[in-house]
């Protein structure tokens, strides 16, 4: 506690809002981390609800054991339930724009983490230059003999320049990360999808 309130005392007013940066990018990479786990949005009873199906009887019964479950994959496997009976292209275009707006729910968050990532180490250098600032005024003023003054604003920064850093190296990992595993589900959704496509579609020609 108290190496923290010393970097507070010494981080001059550019490290409050670094701390509120940091806390901002910690608290969306949990929630991402947490939201974004494969089984959570690909789940397997819905896959095997998928792979059942092979009348519309079962159509049917697969949209009522999905009503009231959301999550972005449910909701793209239910619109293209629901649009049973309608010719192949109108049903992949269903699925289609069902698609683009759970895709924004699953991107949720990375704009803030490639924000932090980017800002921080600016804030940092504005902090860096506040320091230097007060360097500069303590040597017109008091001459370079001040050296506890002058190590005031040396150390000032210098801190946020480290603060920014090690704010923005984390962040910008866990947007790569994110930004990439989105992309992988994106993929996997895509091709549950169409095979569903060809499920409902199929059943369709059937009858």
């Amino acid at each position: 506690m108290t190496s923290i309130l010393e970097m507070l005392d010494k981080g001059g007013i550019m490290i409050y809002p670094l701390l509120l940066t940091s806390v901002t990018g910690l608290t969306v990479a949990i929630e991402r981390a947490i939201f974004l786990r494969r089984k959570r949005i690909i789940r397997p009873d819905v896959l095997s609800l998928i792979r059942n199906i092979t009348s519309l009887d079962e159509v049917a019964r697969a949209l009522q054991g999905l009503s009231g479950k959301k999550g972005p994959f449910i909701n793209i496997i239910q619109t293209g339930l629901a649009a049973k009976g309608r010719p192949r292209q109108e049903i992949k275009e269903a699925i289609v724009d069902r698609g683009r707006q759970e895709a924004r729910s699953l991107e949720r968050g990375l704009a803030v983490l490639e924000t932090v990532a980017g800002i921080s180490p600016l804030m940092g250098l504005m902090g860096t230059v506040l320091g230097m600032i007060k360097v500069f005024r303590v040597i017109s003023e008091q001459g370079l003999g001040q050296t506890q003054s002058l190590s005031a604003g040396i150390s000032e920064a210098l801190l946020t320049t480290v603060v920014g850093l090690a704010i923005a190296i984390p962040a910008l990992v866990a947007f790569n990360y994110f930004t990439h595993k989105v992309e992988d589900l994106v993929l996997e959704i895509e091709e549950h999808s169409s095979y569903l496509l060809d499920k409902v579609s199929g059943i369709r020609e059937q009858q």
